[in-house]
């Protein structure tokens, strides 16, 4: 079964993809992470959501396929270059802001609403600031995580770093978690208290 049906791809995936491979960036999230990151903001009208990590923007255009007209999502990535590419190819979108900050310093910093999603694509709301992240989550918002199963780019000792965050995760009382073995190995959250 495919992980995403052709036919439901975001507009600019194609172009985004082959920009991504071009570059050789290889930290994206697959078309599955993406069909569910789609299909989670779509269950929340009006929905306020956050990304951390926008890459070149391959997750992003799926949670922005599934928004409806009166959300709003706020992607952040540190490193200016992805900034840019990805506002080349969302220049035409208004419920989109790109941040280029650090993700833990925004973190620490961020003022505003709080979210309905939360998609901890880096470091940042993850491994460092998981804390800030949760805090900044709605009742009944989504966490959602992805490469928890062994990727080949990780470096000697990250497995361990893994391990120890789905422990974390597993312990919480909080949220409720739901840990999935596809793709590159997702954990869904629920903050319930």
């Amino acid at each position: 079964m495919n992980q995403a049906n052709s036919l439901d791809i975001p507009v600019n995936y194609p172009a985004l993809l082959a920009k991504s491979k071009e570059m050789g960036f290889s930290m994206s999230s697959d078309m599955g992470v993406g069909s569910l990151l789609r299909t989670l903001v779509a269950s929340k009208s009006n929905g306020n959501f956050l990304e951390l990590g926008t890459g070149v923007g391959l997750s992003l255009a799926w949670m922005v396929q599934g928004m409806d007209k009166d959300s709003h999502v706020i992607s952040v990535d540190n490193e200016a270059g992805l900034i840019q590419i990805a506002k080349a190819f969302f220049q035409d979108e208004p419920r989109l802001e790109l941040v280029c900050a650090d993700g833990g310093e925004w973190l620490e910093s961020y003022q505003g609403d709080s979210f309905d999603l939360i998609f901890a694509d880096a470091w940042p709301g993850k491994y460092s600031h998981l804390e800030n992240a949760l805090a900044l989550l709605k009742m009944g918002g989504f966490y959602v995580i992805d490469d928890m199963s062994r990727q080949p780019n990780w470096p000697v000792g990250h497995q361990d770093k893994a391990n120890e965050l789905i422990e974390l995760l597993e312990k919480r009382k909080d949220i409720t978690i739901t840990k999935m073995d596809w793709s590159t190995g997702l954990i869904v959250a629920v903050k319930i208290k």
